[in-house]
């Protein structure tokens, strides 16, 4: 079977962003956008959906963090939809309840071509007003948001409960790629499109 792998770039008056993108991996990465602690989230996430991903972004954080986080999602969306092409033979769906220390978030995800994105976070915890060092929380959302709309996916994450922000942030963006690696493995099963209308 071929690899599935692409690679974009997007360049605007705000940021600057490379990705190189190969579904079928093994999890590697090089991730530089400036912004260190979405560095580490992007580092987990590859390595947790088996992804070889290289991100390259530049962009005006000096202003604050929103634009480049939000056109990584973009960029990165786009990159997926391109490496999966039709989707013939993908298993479509996938999703994971994934552990992080005292928090527990929950990601169902499905390649529908429809984007949607539905997040919850545990009751009292308003992102607005919470960081990750200086990552603000509200941003994990923004790049969920993007991501899904770009790869065409719906995407439904719920954090059921937390404590720790960056255990919050951590546990959504592991529980994503594990629910993406599950969702776009081949299935020999699985005969053209999966779905009953011919076309996702």
């Amino acid at each position: 079977m071929s690899v599935r792998r692409a690679k974009i770039h997007r360049q605007t008056g705000e940021t600057d962003i490379a990705i190189n993108l190969t579904v079928d991996g093994r999890g590697t990465s090089r991730i530089a956008t400036g912004i260190p602690f979405f560095d580490h989230m992007l580092t987990l996430f590859a390595k947790h959906a088996l992804f070889d991903l290289e991100v390259r972004a530049k962009g005006d954080v000096q202003v604050d963090f929103h634009h480049t986080v939000e056109d990584t999602g973009i960029v990165l969306g786009q990159a997926l939809a391109k490496a999966l092409g039709d989707k013939k033979g993908i298993v479509r769906y996938g999703n994971f309840l994934l552990p992080m220390d005292e928090t527990l978030a929950r990601v169902a995800l499905d390649f529908s071509g429809r984007p949607l994105l539905v997040f919850r976070a545990p009751k009292g915890f308003n992102l607005n007003r919470l960081k990750a060092g200086e990552f603000p929380a509200q941003l994990t959302v923004e790049f969920l948001r993007a991501f899904a709309q770009e790869a065409g996916l719906t995407l439904h994450v719920e954090v059921l409960y937390s404590s720790e922000t960056h255990h919050l942030i951590e546990a959504v963006f592991k529980g994503l790629a594990r629910a993406l690696e599950q969702a776009v493995r081949r299935d020999s099963r699985v005969k053209g499109i999966p779905s009953t209308k011919g076309t996702l």
